[in-house]
């Protein structure tokens, strides 16, 4: 059995949740907050002898080149999450190439090592952004989501899904779906995220047991903003997404750290048939 955890490497401001009041033109104005909360995880994974998977927004990557630097450093995978956390399905083929273009060129030069696997902002994957990844040389996604709780998550039509947690969805690439609990022929989101911040944990670990003893693997994914209780509160937002953002921070890390102890994390590239190769090979 193997748990596998990751880590979608954004700032606070950069949220969906939050962008009705913060825009994408605001972002150099507000102060950063991710490299401190990158840090903590990164003590605890250390301090637990685990190791993840870290998705990073190109947007963090350029301006915090230290950040991706370290987390490789320390032995962890680096992966991609796109440059502007913009959601797919409101992206064209092309503008959503360039993006990843742009964000897996600047990852690669950061760390001379090849960038295999890319998770998109909020699950918002669609069947022609595969194609797209494909073609660009990654070897696995990582953002099907499927489960009857959020309303941006998106999904594969065109491909036959697999009941497994990790799949070919075509030849030499890789789907690793994140993980879900069915209930009564229904599938409730159990990866992470503000799950993991609102269940509460003894519960939370019997759904991980069951998803272990049912598929053998378990994908779980949480945010560094997820660490900080004391990040700025955004005002003007709707109240359900002010509840998904802000529940439960202040005990994030208390929770990780009680997940690192009962259960040793592998990056999701460990399941993945592919040999990670060096630039200048």
């Amino acid at each position: 059995m193997k748990t596998l955890l990751s880590v979608d490497v954004e700032d606070w401001f950069q949220v969906e949740n939050l962008k009705q009041a913060i825009t994408r033109d605001s972002w150099d104005g507000n102060i950063s907050r991710v490299e401190r909360n990158v840090e903590v995880i990164l003590e605890s994974l250390d301090k637990n002898n685990s190791t993840a998977t870290f998705f990073i927004l190109g947007w963090i990557a350029e301006r915090f080149p230290q950040i991706v630097k370290k987390i490789h450093q320390q032995s962890h995978e680096v992966a991609c999450h796109g440059y502007n956390h913009e959601l797919i399905y409101s992206l064209s083929p092309e503008n959503f190439r360039q993006d990843v273009i742009r964000t897996k060129t600047l990852l690669e030069n950061i760390i001379g090592e090849e960038i295999i696997g890319y998770r998109a902002p909020n699950f918002s994957i669609t069947d022609w952004a595969i194609d797209v990844l494909i073609s660009l040389g990654f070897k696995y996604d990582s953002s099907l989501f499927l489960t009857v709780a959020h309303n941006r998550y998106g999904n594969l039509k065109d491909y036959k899904i697999s009941s497994n947690s990790v799949f070919e969805l075509k030849n030499d690439f890789y789907q690793v779906m994140l993980s879900n609990i069915e209930y009564a022929g229904v599938k409730l989101p159990w990866a992470g995220g503000f799950y993991f911040r609102f269940i509460p944990y003894s519960i939370f670990k019997r759904g991980i047991d069951k998803i272990l003893k049912k598929k053998g693997i378990y994908i779980f994914y949480i945010h560094p903003w997820e660490f900080d209780p004391k990040q700025p509160r955004v005002k003007n937002i709707n109240l359900q997404y002010k509840f998904r953002h802000y529940a439960n921070l202040k005990n994030t890390e208390s929770k990780f750290i009680r997940l690192l102890n009962d259960y040793k994390f592998l990056p999701i590239r460990t399941v993945i048939p592919q040999k990670t190769k060096h630039i200048n090979e």
